[in-house]
């Protein structure tokens, strides 16, 4: 099993090219089972999620090609692909595929939408909470499907079609909203989707939709408006750049001091991130080119954050802000919203030194000077970078094992630190 090995203490200098974003591409590749035309994603990124993905459309029927040929497995940066659903062959999501990555659940509402039924196992993914589907199977039983549960699987049924609603979620929900809106472009009539996220995936999949012939207005907001079509059709989109990489590498500047540039990167798409790292005492310029990040010979600041649904300070940042934070001049508290079991990665910070305490779902983080190296447990995917961006600046060797969930979110991630002058490598085996 791979295993990355960090020797800390080196500034970082250069450009870091931002991929294009996981949690965006992954539900437009979802989306091409809306239509029997090719469905054309540029910037996708080279993933673990991504070939995952890859391999469950293919169990439904999705052909695909990467710049016009079928994809060799060497790992190259973000590309074109193409994907083809010309027949649903299966609409079955079997439970050893669908187990080893929760977004591949979503793929319930394009099949049904289209084929009038699926049988989708229940999800997997990183063990950071319960992250239940209800808000899926309520907000498609009000579309009028007919759902049950039967030995682990949802199985959901429309023979008649979906008919168009109104639907407000308990909850904001990415994952559902992503779903709802997709299954909505087919059904009979209007939808309204009241209390929706508003993150830029969802935006990103809606300019998708409406380019294959779709009627979404709102999206971005938190009311999305559908008129169902009766077909849609192929298109091409490109996937925005990632805003948690781009998050994660400005925190990684900001963890180590230097001077670096996020080439692709969109301050718009989390600005409230960028504002709270600039509070710490980084520099932040927003360009047309990227984001340049800088901090030199400044202490870190003690800040207090709290995660919150878009615009909000992302979960999926937590753990990387709160590895900076163990380097700060002072106290200051973490608090998540969002998952219930998303501070695994408290225990492997204080394997490097780190004073964490914990109350209720608020870490107290208290700053300590130096961070030693150490071998470290990746937990999930967001955890696993935390313990990067802490080796980068503890003295000494710092290994991380079971990289392979950096695998599934980061494309290239050891060379892109390493371009920038980390001592940096993977070691296999």
């Amino acid at each position: 099993m791979d295993r990355i090995r960090i020797r800390g203490g080196r500034q970082l200098h250069g450009t870091i090219p931002v991929s294009g974003a996981k949690n965006a591409a992954l539900p437009l590749m979802i989306a091409s089972l809306l239509t029997d035309d090719t469905l054309t994603l540029e910037n996708v990124p080279h993933l673990a999620d991504v070939e995952q993905l890859i391999r469950i459309l293919g169990n439904h029927g999705v052909d695909y090609s990467v710049n016009g040929r079928r994809e060799n497995q060497s790992k190259g940066y973000s590309r074109t692909i193409h994907f083809t659903a010309r027949s649903i062959v299966d609409t079955t999501a079997p439970y050893e595929l669908v187990s080893k990555m929760r977004a591949s659940f979503w793929v319930i509402g394009p099949l049904l939408a289209r084929m009038g039924e699926a049988r989708v196992s229940l999800p997997g993914g990183c063990a950071i909470g319960t992250r239940p589907v209800d808000l899926f199977i309520e907000g498609l039983h009000a579309l009028g499907a007919e759902i049950d549960i039967e030995n682990g699987y949802v199985v959901a049924k429309a023979k008649n079609g979906l008919n168009g609603t109104r639907y407000r979620f308990p909850k904001v929900s990415v994952g559902a909203t992503h779903v709802l809106m997709m299954a909505a472009t087919l059904a009979k009539g209007e939808t309204v989707l009241e209390n929706a996220a508003r993150e830029p995936e969802i935006v990103n999949l809606a300019d998708c939709l409406n380019a294959m012939g779709a009627k979404i207005s709102g999206a971005g907001t938190s009311t999305i408006t559908i008129q169902g079509v009766t077909s849609l059709s192929g298109a091409r989109q490109r996937i925005i750049p990632d805003r948690i990489e781009t998050g994660t590498y400005a925190l990684a500047v900001a963890m180590t001091g230097g001077d670096v540039l996020l080439e692709g990167a969109r301050a718009d798409l989390l600005e409230t991130a960028l504002d709270v790292i600039e509070q710490t005492g980084v520099e932040i310029t927003r360009a047309n080119t990227g984001i340049r990040v800088r901090r030199n010979g400044v202490g870190i600041h003690p800040v207090d954050v709290e995660t919150a649904p878009f615009p909000g300070f992302p979960t999926d940042l937590q753990a990387q802000f709160m590895a900076l934070m163990t380097k700060a001049k002072g106290q200051s508290r973490i608090t998540e919203t969002i998952f219930e079991n998303r501070f695994m990665h408290v225990q492997e910070l204080a394997r490097l030194g780190a004073r964490i305490s914990l109350s209720g779902q608020t870490a107290i983080v208290d700053g300590v000077d130096r961070l030693k190296g150490a071998p470290v447990m990746a937990t999930d995917l967001r955890a696993s970078v935390s313990l990067v961006i802490a080796g980068l600046a503890a003295e000494g060797e710092t290994i991380v094992n079971r990289v392979y969930h950096l695998d599934r979110g980061f494309e290239r991630l050891e060379e892109k630190l390493s371009g920038c002058g980390a001592d940096i490598e993977r070691i296999s085996g």
